[in-house]
């Protein structure tokens, strides 16, 4: 995580929780503050949640889906070990164990302790409480929704911006931009990390798959997405939290999502398209 770039607290039962991010993308919220909620001792809840069996393995599935260089052979021996009355773990054990990326320990009286990625820390705010992992939930979507409207802003100025430039492309746009259709392997797989349940349904593949098909390429694939895409990316997050709110089933979810990014896709093609001045035949 390196030196992570303090982004928002979020408010959830009286409990203030830090978020922190170093890409702006992707987004590590404070377990120590998490574990506040049911006890001044947030170290020994974090050890205690790590000590399931269940949960080392959503963490090692986590890992494996999202970590190159994440360690298989070590993660299998303390699955084999998770459960049993004798098995500790701790962050720092975890990340020094398998390689970890998901979890991480900063250092420092301010803004030190435990942070998580997202899908990972929604994860541990259920086990500590659904209702509480509610009530985060809540907040966190006031948070995406104002960054919704700083890209927003964002995105109108760089639309003046590209005025500028006089064509598009408009087969390619209607070719690259909008989202695939879904196969009825999407729908039905049950994807560990949230993000890649929004990933499939704006790109047509996950984080993984896209990394598989762009060996040569740094960063991922939102780090190559369009405005357009990013801004439809931020809706989506925020419908997303509605839709959990819900109660509805993940690949229901899906096919929700991908609808509602066709539609605004197309929606700001028409506007972007509308915008442009033309130019006589001949003139590029």
């Amino acid at each position: 995580m390196g030196n992570p770039i303090k982004k928002e607290v979020i408010h959830a039962k009286g409990i203030d929780i830090g978020i922190y991010t170093t890409d702006f993308e992707n987004e590590f919220i404070s377990l120590t503050d998490l574990a506040k909620y049911k006890s001044d001792e947030p170290n020994d809840v974090i050890r205690n949640w790590m000590r399931g069996r269940d949960v080392i393995e959503f963490l090692g599935l986590w890992e494996s889906m999202h970590n190159p260089d994440f360690k298989p052979v070590e993660f299998d021996t303390f699955k084999s070990q998770a459960g049993s009355n004798a098995f500790t773990m701790s962050p720092t054990k975890w990340i020094k164990g398998v390689n970890a990326i998901g979890i991480v320990v900063k250092s420092g009286r301010y803004g030190g302790g435990t942070y998580a990625h997202m899908d990972i820390a929604m994860a541990f705010a259920t086990w500590l409480s659904p209702e509480f992992q509610l009530y985060v939930m809540k907040d966190y979507r006031r948070l995406k929704s104002d960054e919704s409207s700083r890209i927003s802003l964002g995105w109108n100025l760089n639309r003046e911006i590209a005025k500028l430039n006089y064509r598009i492309h408009t087969d390619a746009i209607k070719e690259n931009l909008i989202p695939p259709e879904l196969t009825a392997e999407q729908i039905a797989f049950t994807y560990a990390s949230e993000a890649d349940l929004l990933n499939v349904a704006l790109f047509g593949l996950t984080a993984k798959q896209w990394r598989e098909a762009h060996p040569g390429k740094k960063g991922n694939m939102r780090d190559e997405a369009t405005l357009q895409q990013l801004l439809v990316l931020a809706n989506l997050e925020s419908y997303n939290a509605i839709l959990i709110e819900q109660g509805k089933a993940q690949s229901e979810r899906l096919v929700a999502l991908r609808d509602l990014a066709v539609q605004q896709m197309r929606s700001l093609q028409a506007l972007n398209l509308s915008s442009l001045p033309q130019l006589p035949e001949g003139q590029a």
